[in-house]
């Protein structure tokens, strides 16, 4: 029996983990086992989610300062490396507006029942009113309150609060770019130590997802007797709730790729979208397989130079910087889930808390691993900037490996199209092998 279940693919495992979660939330509700379920299951959920938090500070410091400080092509590329940067925070913002203007018309979250949303903010009311308060003292304060905000004064404070992660991200990004200017041989150690420690923190987070099927099974019983209570009817609007969210996160991911992605080709280069897209086709199949940018960064690599015509020059700089900092389909899918999470419990964003998802969601992703789950791991840090609870996740991880494999299918596609673009500019592309 142990020997089968190795075989058994991790995302069937979440699947899994998921159906056998929903079963008991029936069983629970039918039997009355609430309280059992409250006592002796959900705190394996709440354990999971712990695990996912306590990760998500030291992936962003070890990853933001393995990806800035291994730039140093910047200081001989400094033009392409800005121009790449540029593009790669550009496509980025446009995949997080997409998602918001997307999810704000689809408003996925509202086919929950509202009473529903309403005990669920009671829940976490707590929250919610720090959120309110703080939103009541921001009125008195300077317009750039925010930019001070991201600028820490004592580092070890913001690294023991999860609500202070763009501080985090600032002292990284800082750090990293100190590295760039000592001399290579004096920086040697710390290098080595960041990328050993990278190693380190990507096997722990691969350690942490081995539990996410227990994790999923428990949040998803304990969320089905929260949601259902004395009325299991209700348990049927989460699941459509469910299926609208999904939805919409695949209508923002098609935009890119259908709308976004052909508009900035067609400014930039003189390549054609649909030999583009035929070019391409492959890495993305393998992109959708694999889960991973990272994993499919070789082939990435190679198609652009042979099938696409990018140099080799080109490639092996714009590629694998992308494959670390640009995660459009995930920057739109933690927008799109953030405001879904939102109106389930009730709460609504405002502009400034829209705003601050684009930021946090932007930045997140440039510290974002390119490995399976990460996204989830970034996507604590996006809920937690804007003050949604966090359970929420149990949520959406029922649906989250298909929508993880057609995220990490556009990142690539975005990674390339950059590449191509750069090439472009910087006429080192072959428009006849791009074109053939």
């Amino acid at each position: 029996m142990g020997h089968k279940r190795k075989k058994l693919a991790f995302h069937w495992q979440i699947l899994l983990g998921m159906i056998l979660g929903v079963l008991w939330g029936f069983i629970a509700i039918h039997w009355q086992l609430l309280q059992f379920t409250d006592f002796y299951i959900k705190p394996w959920g709440t354990i999971f989610i712990n695990l996912l938090k306590l990760i998500a500070v030291p992936l962003i410091i070890v990853s933001l300062i393995s990806g800035v400080s291994n730039l140093t092509d910047i200081s001989k590329l400094s033009r392409i490396g800005l121009k790449t940067l540029g593009f790669y925070i550009l496509t980025t913002v446009i995949a997080i507006t997409v998602g918001l203007i997307i999810v704000n018309i689809t408003n996925p979250g509202k086919v929950f029942p509202e009473e529903k949303a309403a005990e669920f903010q009671k829940k976490f009311s707590e929250n919610v009113a720090t959120k309110k308060t703080q939103a009541v003292a921001l009125k008195n304060v300077s317009p750039l309150q925010p930019i001070v905000d991201i600028v820490p004064s004592n580092i070890f404070k913001s690294l023991t609060n999860n609500t202070k992660m763009l501080q985090v991200i600032f002292f990284s990004i800082l750090f990293g770019v100190a590295m760039i200017f000592i001399p290579e041989e004096k920086v040697k150690p710390v290098k080595a130590l960041i990328n050993s420690l990278n190693d380190v923190v990507l096997k722990i987070i691969d350690i942490i997802m081995k539990s996410a099927p227990y994790g999923v099974f428990a949040l998803i019983a304990a969320l089905m007797v929260d949601v259902a209570g004395s009325h299991p009817k209700d348990t049927l609007s989460l699941f459509a709730a469910l299926g609208l969210y999904a939805l919409t996160v695949v209508a923002g991911l098609l935009v890119m790729i259908f709308v976004i992605y052909p508009i900035i080709i067609s400014i930039f280069t003189k390549v054609k979208y649909t030999k583009f897209l035929k070019a391409i086709y492959p890495v993305q199949l393998l992109a959708f397989s694999t889960s991973s940018s990272a994993a499919t960064l070789p082939f990435t690599m190679e198609t652009a130079e042979e099938k696409l015509g990018i140099a080799n020059e080109t490639a092996s700089f714009v590629l694998p910087l992308g494959a670390t900092i640009n995660m459009d389909g995930t920057s739109l899918y933690q927008a799109v889930a953030a405001v879904f999470l939102a109106q389930v419990y009730g709460m609504h964003l405002g502009l400034a808390q829209q705003l601050t998802i684009i930021v946090t969601a932007t930045l997140a992703s440039i510290g974002s691993a390119a490995v399976p789950g990460a996204g989830i791991v970034m996507l604590v840090i996006v809920l937690t900037a804007v003050g949604i609870p966090t359970e929420g996740i149990a949520l959406i991880f029922a649906v989250d490996r298909p929508l993880d494999m057609l995220r990490t299918a556009v990142n690539v596609t975005g990674d390339t199209a950059i590449a191509s673009i750069i090439a472009s500019g910087e006429d080192e592309i072959d428009l006849t092998v791009a074109n053939g």
